[in-house]
């Protein structure tokens, strides 16, 4: 595959350490380089974004404005997206724009008279900017639904539908998600389907650590204390999350969390700080998670059973990217959630003592 690449592109792998691609975009590159409608399922951590943007960016020309749109359910992901897109667009001399709510329209609608050939946006702004005609979706030939499950809800799909509706009748749609849960009625007919669900991450090691409800805060604070330790740790609900940030921040634990009223700016500089090993636990729930990519994530923690399987899939899918090693380590209180757990994944008992961590 790599070997049709572009040379720009093949220096970039070198660079890059890429030696060879993953299923997924083994699998995609043809049906999305001949321009045929995709569903692709494979776990977080498998290079799905690189799946659909190799051969996507291949087929555009240069100079020729809003060819390729890609919609992504917030602005963590869409701005991650941007910014892999804007390292491949690049070198073939294609311009990539981003479009998020809660940024500027007028900056953006500015954006759009450049000509970029790349779009890059959640739902809604895109839609404003199709309403006020800035964003010409004839001209569109794909488009891209990246963790489409995501784009599904409730809240976002009824400008999605509307979105799609606005695209000329032989336009390619190609759907990416880490998960096979959806609605299959809101998706197109003639798919194409690659489903990877069943590939499992071997990379990744899954512990629990028996823990009495009362201990968990104190034990989050005992691995934040540990030595070149980072987690992104996760909470079933926003109010535990809270409670327990109060109560590790007046112990002056290395914590921050990603509360879902903190502004895109801040949660840059927060997400920023953690990349940069500044911060030992990050705090998060579910819903402010979904997009995050940290390079290099050592643990994954769970402060207690996610709410169901796919939920700690996606929590998983966090640590042991692209083939690396990763952890995650569940907070388990009780024998019923212990049960559950075994159901989700294969996993050892683990106990930590003097900052380091033993199986049992």
């Amino acid at each position: 595959m790599y070997q049709n690449f572009p040379k720009s592109w093949q220096d970039q792998l070198e660079s890059l350490g890429f030696s060879q691609a993953t299923p997924i975009q083994e699998q995609a590159f043809e049906p999305i380089s001949k321009g045929r409608n995709l569903l692709g399922i494979s776990p977080t951590g498998t290079g799905k974004t690189l799946a659909y943007l190799w051969p996507s960016l291949l087929k555009l020309t240069p100079k020729k404005s809003q060819q390729l749109l890609i919609l992504s359910p917030n602005t963590e992901l869409a701005g991650q997206i941007f910014e892999v897109c804007k390292t491949w667009a690049e070198p073939l001399g294609l311009n990539t724009q981003l479009f998020l709510s809660g940024s500027s329209q007028k900056r953006q609608v500015e954006r759009l008279k450049k000509g970029p050939e790349i779009l890059i946006g959640t739902p809604g702004r895109i839609f404003e900017l199709i309403k006020l005609k800035k964003i010409k979706m004839m001209n569109v030939n794909t488009i891209i639904l990246d963790e489409f499950d995501e784009l599904f809800s409730d809240s976002q799909y009824h400008f999605v539908d509307k979105i799609i509706h606005h695209v000329p009748r032989d336009h390619q749609l190609v759907y990416m998600s880490a998960t096979a849960k959806f609605d299959l009625e809101k998706i197109a007919e003639d798919l194409e389907t690659i489903d990877l669900t069943d590939q499992t991450l071997d990379n990744i090691q899954h512990c629990y650590l028996m823990v009495d409800k009362r201990d968990r805060i104190d034990l989050l604070r005992k691995f934040s204390n540990i030595p070149d330790f980072r987690a992104l740790t996760f909470f079933n609900s926003l109010s535990d999350l809270g409670a327990s940030e109060d109560k590790l921040t007046y112990n002056q634990s290395n914590v921050v969390s990603l509360a879902s009223d903190v502004n895109v700016k801040f949660r840059k500089v927060i997400i920023d700080r953690f990349k940069n090993k500044e911060l030992a636990l990050l705090l998060a729930t579910d819903l402010v998670a979904r997009g995050i990519d940290i390079d290099n994530l050592e643990c994954v923690l769970n402060f207690e059973l996610p709410r169901d399987k796919e939920a700690y899939t996606h929590r998983a899918g966090r640590t042991g990217r692209m083939g690396k090693d990763g952890l995650v380590i569940t907070l388990i209180s009780n024998p019923m959630d212990l049960k559950t757990l075994k159901k989700y994944a294969s996993v050892t008992e683990v106990i930590l003592k003097n900052q380091q961590l033993y199986k049992v």
